[in-house]
Formats: structure tokens, sequence, C-alpha cells
């Protein structure tokens, strides 16, 4: 399987690193560019932020070759005080995407930034890089915007909030329209199947006041979970269709429109197609953020047939428990163990796509959700085992992708309900979709006792606060998704104390 695995990347995803890799050499040849609309329509962002430097991003729209804007870096608003000025590269094999690298400048203060091309320049943007020794960070946890469910005002309350960054877990966009109830907007457009297909789909996203707003605001922290490509997709296997080359094909479209769109290192994507979006983020000893992909390496979903590939409740099935499965993939797995090993930070943040605790249901005590870590048991075992070794003080979980808020204790024997917790788990709801099924998370709270908070009704983020003696969190709910300016106030309030695991109300 792992030869066959090899072969398909290599094949159809590799061929897709080439065409980046070709493009980046091309790019070093430009003319003035012939701008017919304004080549900055789909803003400016700026993400991986270290102590010296941060990512800047732009896309250059509507390009019909390679061109080589410009950018100023500045340490005011006014542009008076300019630090860095240069050129950079835009390449029409890339989509135009300008992924630049600032290293060098001062920690723990902001820098204003801006692109020009021709005559055009690109709204100013704001970002900021880490302090060397903070004594707090305020970050700003997010998943699941559907363009069609519901418009992104939650975006304004972190940007009032004066978040320094936004923690995205997931499904940035969706690929399809579902579920039942009326719609703000629409798509415009079928599902993604090609490269210009979803290139279109992320350049829509961008067209949202409130997450332009937040990219030009404050630095993101990405990851991808599975509406990036395809709904429930597990590694190389597709959900909708069986046939595994096909679905690698429409994989690597997806996965370079995703990197075009995103402020990520351009050494994120490798040559065999692969993103390597699994990295760590350190605020001195106050807080380092190990950033997870549970999508792209994992084995197929257990229990999964040719008629029913996507996610289902499984009941006794035993691929569950295989340890030979996995949910992150061996190379991560230990990435994630050797890290934990040598954790400095007081708190271990770990920055993932979906539930991580055991969710009993309705259907009884051997019944399982797949595409959660239930489906997963075996890893999440052994990333229990990472996060409680003796160098991690305080191990928190942080994720998404079920569209309900959640505060959980995480137990390392989930059988045992009423043990001490080794770690505490946040889950936000969707930003912008429907919520959850409540079939399914009515009960939740009832049959799991670890459980401490569980809200299915509301879409928002989670604020959280860490200082060296507790971490604060904030769970913050939309008023109404159907309303372009609808407030964000406080739902609950938790913290969790420094070496204490589990959260406690406020």
């Amino acid at each position: 399987m792992m030869i066959d695995r090899r072969r398909l990347l290599q094949g159809a995803a590799g061929l897709a690193a080439a065409r980046f890799l070709i493009g980046g050499a091309m790019a070093q040849g430009t003319t003035r560019p012939r701008l017919e609309s304004d080549p900055f329509a789909l803003g400016v962002a700026s993400g991986e932020p270290t102590t010296g430097g941060f990512v800047l991003w732009t896309r250059i729209a509507g390009l019909r070759e390679n061109a080589s804007p410009a950018y100023e870096i500045a340490a005011d608003e006014a542009f008076d005080n300019i630090v860095r000025a240069g050129r950079t590269i835009a390449p029409l094999a890339r989509g135009g995407a300008v992924h630049l690298e600032v290293d060098g400048l001062q920690p723990g203060r902001p820098y204003f930034y801006r692109f020009h091309l021709g005559d055009a320049v690109s709204r100013t943007g704001r970002t900021a890089t880490i302090a060397k020794r903070p004594d707090r960070v305020r970050l700003a946890l997010t998943s699941c915007q559907h363009w069609e469910q519901g418009f992104f005002t939650a975006y304004a309350d972190m940007i009032a909030n004066d978040v320094e960054a936004v923690l995205q877990v997931g499904d940035y966009i969706y690929e399809k329209s579902f579920g039942a109830g009326p719609d703000v907007r629409s798509f415009g457009a079928p599902v993604p199947h090609s490269l210009d297909d979803y290139r279109a789909r992320h350049a829509l996203y961008r067209t949202d006041p409130h997450l332009a707003a937040a990219h030009a605001a404050m630095p993101f922290i990405v990851t991808w979970d599975d509406h990036e490509v395809e709904n429930d997709y597990a590694g190389v296997h597709g959900a909708a269709a069986g046939d595994t080359t096909t679905f690698v094909k429409l994989r690597a479209a997806a996965y370079q429109a995703y990197f075009e769109h995103m402020p990520l290192r351009p050494s994120a994507f490798r040559q065999n197609g692969e993103l390597r979006l699994y990295r760590r983020f350190g605020w001195g000893d106050l807080a380092n953020v190990h950033v997870l992909d549970s999508r792209q390496y994992r084995t197929p979903l257990p229990c999964s047939t040719a008629e029913a590939r996507g996610s289902r409740i499984v009941d006794r099935c035993g691929e569950a428990l295989d340890t030979s499965t996995t949910m992150l993939g061996a190379p991560e797995e230990r990435w994630l163990k050797a890290g934990m090993a040598r954790e400095q930070a007081r708190w271990s943040l770990i920055a993932q796509q979906t539930l991580f605790s055991r969710l009993n249901l309705p259907a009884g005590p051997d019944a399982r959700y797949s595409d959660i870590w239930d489906g997963y048991a075996a890893t999440r075992d052994r990333a229990i085992d990472a996060l409680t070794q003796p160098a991690v003080r305080n191990p928190v979980l942080l994720g998404g992708d079920v569209h309900s808020f959640w505060i959980n204790d995480v137990k390392r024997d989930f059988s045992q309900p009423y043990s001490v917790p080794v770690a505490t788990e946040i889950v936000t709801s969707c930003l912008a979709s429907r919520n959850g099924p409540e079939a399914l998370f009515g009960p939740a709270q009832s049959l799991n006792p670890h459980v401490r908070f569980l809200d299915n009704h509301h879409a928002g983020y989670v604020l959280l606060d860490v200082t060296p003696g507790q971490l604060d969190i904030d769970l913050r709910a939309v008023a109404d998704l159907a309303d372009s300016q609808s407030v964000t106030a406080s739902l609950a309030r938790y913290v969790v104390e420094n070496g204490r695991p589990g959260a406690q109300r406020a």
C-alpha cells in the first residue's frame, strides 16, 4: 500500500509541485504587466509569525504573465519609517500568488505593509512579530466558515479584541452546499473539480469584507480539514469517488489552490506534492502552538466500504481500535512525540481539526463516529502518551469541525470517566455554518461525564488569553448569521489553571 501511495503522490501531486518550482524560477524575468482591473482585489494577508518576522501574502488577480510586485514594510501606518522595501515574485504558474518571507525585524512590535504593481497599490496590512519573552498572548480559535450559510462577522469581533494571531483549524472554504435551511448567499458555481475551480472558490471567499479585513489586520496560522478538498476524504482516499488516481489529481489541484491563497512559507510545498502543515510557533517560555494535520496522511476511515466511504456511525468496528491505523501518519506522530519531549513552554496548545475526546453515542458503548478521533483510537492513545511526557506541564487540545462549542476533560482512559484529567480540550463552533446534528450531540453530556460544556445552538469562535498563571477561555457567539453586521458576544467563560488540567467555570 505504501508503494502505491508514493507512486500516486509522485505522479499527479508531483506534477503540481513541479509547476510550483518551475513557476518560481521563471518569474525572475518579468515585464511591466498589463492591468485591466485592480490586481490586489483579493487583498493582503500575513502569517507564520516569529520573533523576527512573518510571511506576507497577496495574489495578483487577472494575471496573464509573470509579475514582480514591489513591497514596503514600515514601522508606522503612515509609512514614514520604512524598514524594508524591494521586489518579490508573483509567478503565473502559482496563480500570481506572493509568499514573501521576512526576517531580521525587531521582536514584539507591529509592522505595516503594502504592495505595488504598476500604478496600483494594495490596501495596507498590519501584522506583528512575536515578543521574545511575553507575559501574555491573545489568540482566536476558528473553524468552519460556509460561504452560503452565514456572513463572517465574527472576524470583526476578533479585530476589536486585538487578537495577536488567528488559529484557523480547517474548513476555511467549503466545496459544496449542504444541509437544510435558508442561505444568505450562493457560491454561484458547481462543486470544484479543477485547479481553476478551486482558485475561484478561494477568490470568492476573499471578497467577504470581514474576512478580508481580518487577514489585513492579524496574522493567520492555518491548517486544513476536509472541505478544502472533499468532505470526509482520508489521505489519498476520496469519499465521493472510489478511484484513487482520480481523487489524488483532484486533491493536488485543491492543495495547490489552498497554498496559493494562504500566507504560508514557500518551503511548505514539497517536491512530492505534500503540503507540510504540521509545525510549531513559540511565544517564549509562555506558550507553544503545535499545529497538526489530521487529513493528509490518515489511513482510510474505519470499516468503510465501496458503498460507504464517508463518515458514519460504526458499531463494533475493530478497525477503529487497530494500532496500525493512523490519523496523523507515522512521521507526524514521531514529530509530535519528539516535540513534546523537548517542550519548554508553560502551555502546550495543540491546534488540530476535530473532536479529540471520546464521544459515547446513543447507539451503544461500542458505537463510534468514524471521522473524528474516535475512529482512530490508537492514534489518540499515542497522542495522549506524547502529551503526558514529563516536559509537558499544561497540555491543551484545540479543535473545530463539529459546528458546536465543547469544553472537555481529556482522560488517559475514557472508560474511567471519573479519573483525573490529563489535559483540557477546547472545541470551537463553526464561524459561519449550521450547527451539528442534534441527534448525535444532544445526548452527549448525559453520556459523557468528561464533557464540561456543550452548546450546539450557536456559531462563533473562541478567544484565548494565555498568561503564566492561567488560560482564560471565552466562547463567543454570533447573534445572527444572516445579519451582515451582526454582533458577537460572550456565551460562556472558562479558565484552566496552571498545573491543573481541566477547565473550570470563570
